[in-house]
């Protein structure tokens, strides 16, 4: 089946140049190209289209107003095509916490012969996107079950766990900021594998930090893990694990892909088994593919608590999907809820 994509880019150039490229793909094709939002829009509208192209930078428009817009009317999968500097990281991350489903950079160059050295990655990105369906938008619990569910979660932890490691891939960067959003401030050490492009991993530490109670930073060699502080994987060649005995530390290891993935969300959740055990929660969420079911299986045979995000709450239900196939996941839960089940073992 045929893909049809609608590009909103405002610069001539690289409309052209990803038009050009994506038209090679047999399976791909361009229905219609936009310059700014306001055509972006009509288009989308008019031609309904299975994945849009977006590059949230263009002049004249607030591109986070109209990716919103497009989430709330019409829910379609948005991959975002961004600049590598640091205002484009920064708008992609809030982009991507919005519910945009991937992102991918142009070169810093802005060229038509290097920004599509790996053109095959944004077609399997295009691939990937238009397996994903939305769940139909539920109107919010009433703000009196939030606040309790919060607080359960933030001012009452039972059987506080050593550490927490979570994993997470296509959706997960809102999945993400909707999780930490009910950490406590004094949230046990949690570390996250999140599938990223490393030239956009520190922009999204930098919103969940912004927008969540504990410090969110990218792990280090050697980072002490401390209460209070989340660890997001650097995204870039090498897996994140953990370390130590007394004091746990981040790891950081070159290595080839596991489950598909650099980072693997399997690396890191077999390591928490085998040093940190039944004192560990594990939470996998939203993603395409397996990464993470395996590792998650270890840190329930170890007796840790593992907790999976429910269907109707993932943007893809493959990852929480396998964990569940395999038994490894001994609580199911919305994601609103998976904070109250980390910090709650009778949740």
């Amino acid at each position: 089946m045929t893909i049809r994509v609608v590009i909103v880019e405002d610069s001539p150039t690289m409309r052209a140049i990803l038009t050009n490229r994506l038209s090679r793909e047999p399976d791909i094709e361009v229905v219609a190209a936009a310059a700014n939002a306001a055509e972006g829009r009509q288009m989308i509208r008019e031609l309904d289209p299975d994945v849009v192209t977006l590059d949230v930078e263009m002049p004249g428009m607030n591109g986070l107003d109209f990716l919103e817009k497009i989430m709330q009317l019409r829910p379609t999968p948005v991959i975002i095509v961004s600049g590598a500097t640091q205002k484009g990281a920064d708008t992609t991350a809030r982009a991507l916490a919005l519910g945009a489903v991937d992102c991918f950079a142009k070169s810093e160059l802005g060229g038509g012969g290097s920004a599509f050295g790996d053109g095959d990655q944004l077609a399997a990105m295009i691939r990937s996107a238009s397996k994903v369906r939305f769940a139909p938008r539920q109107a919010p619990p009433p703000a009196a079950s939030t606040a309790r569910v919060a607080s359960q979660a933030r001012l009452s932890i039972v059987d506080r766990p050593r550490l927490i490691a979570i994993g997470s891939s296509t959706g997960g960067v809102e999945a993400l900021q909707t999780l930490l959003g009910d950490f406590p401030v004094d949230c046990p050490p949690t570390m996250i594998v999140q599938h990223i492009n490393e030239r956009f991993a520190p922009a999204v530490a930098r919103t969940l930090d912004q927008n969540c109670p504990p410090r969110v930073q990218l792990a280090e060699p050697d980072m002490p893990l401390r209460e209070g502080n989340v660890y997001l994987a650097p995204g870039d060649d090498r897996h994140l694990g953990v370390g130590g005995t007394s004091q746990l530390h981040a790891k950081l290891r070159r290595g080839e892909p596991v489950s598909g993935h650099v980072p693997s969300v399997d690396v890191l959740f077999a390591s928490v088994a085998e040093l940190v055990g039944a004192q560990a929660v594990g939470i996998l969420l939203t993603g395409m593919g397996s990464d993470g079911a395996k590792g998650l299986l270890a840190m329930a045979q170890k007796g840790a608590r593992t907790i999976a995000q429910d269907e109707a709450t993932c943007t893809v239900f493959g990852m929480p999907r396998a964990a569940i196939s395999l038994g490894a996941a001994k609580v199911i839960a919305p994601i609103g809820h998976i904070a109250r089940h980390a910090f709650h073992k009778a949740a």
